[in-house]
């Protein structure tokens, strides 16, 4: 195999890559004694298919997908070894369509050129450095976040101060009826909160939706408005 690099200017260059009958011919032979001894073909027995016969049906595909594989991997060690800095991938070039019948075979390949460029930095600028603390309080937020998340779903009759309650919000006059789960953490005022603690399972219960929740957004995805 012989592998060279044309520039055609600073930024582009084309790889020809030149993969020779001996650098798969025994890859491919291999894989079809494999295929002689496990061919099923009408009027022969197991592993006693003619060779010629086995090359005729696999020979073809067997031969290109050794050979590009033998290419892709010659590629990638040619563009690793010399650091060519590559814009993208590799386009291939070959503007005549394969002869699979031949021995020998040269493929073209594309390549884009990083540009390279010198950055002439003047002054310096000051970054602010954030140390953050974790205190308490945000350890545990994020202790019951993770229990809330991960923890098992246990059912209850009688909603308590912290639950995850699942229901249906249903309004006629504004067309609303939609299933949802939110937290009791997530309602707004303590009003609406002392309705809804308490409650149990099949309850229906009269909110004012307008505020019910922090904020707009979460109002949007609760309440389906």
């Amino acid at each position: 195999m012989e592998i060279t690099k044309k520039d055609i200017d600073s930024l582009n260059a084309v790889v020809t890559v030149e993969v020779k009958a001996e650098d798969y011919s025994d890859k491919v032979q291999k894989i079809l004694n494999n295929y002689r001894k496990t061919a099923n073909i009408p009027g022969f027995r197991k592993g006693h298919v003619p060779m010629g016969m086995v090359k005729k049906q696999y020979g073809k595909a067997v031969l290109v997908e050794e050979v590009n594989k033998i290419l892709q991997d010659a590629l990638h060690n040619y563009l690793t070894e010399e650091k060519l800095d590559v814009l993208g991938n590799p386009l291939p070039k070959n503007d005549t369509e394969i002869d699979w019948d031949a021995k020998d075979f040269t493929f073209d390949f594309e390549l884009g050129l990083s540009p390279k460029f010198d950055v002439d930095v003047v002054g310096k600028k000051a970054i602010t450095h954030y140390h953050i603390e974790a205190d308490d309080k945000m350890v545990n937020d994020q202790i019951t976040s993770i229990r809330k998340q991960y923890g098992k779903l246990i059912s209850k009759n009688e909603v308590e101060k912290g639950d995850e309650i699942t229901g249906t919000f249903t309004n006629e006059e504004k067309e609303i009826n939609k299933d949802t789960t939110f937290s009791l953490d997530a309602i707004k005022g303590k009003t609406q909160l002392k309705k809804i603690i308490g409650a149990k399972v099949g309850d229906t219960l009269s909110l004012k939706t307008k505020n019910l929740f922090a904020n707009d957004h979460q109002n949007q995805t609760y309440l389906g408005v």
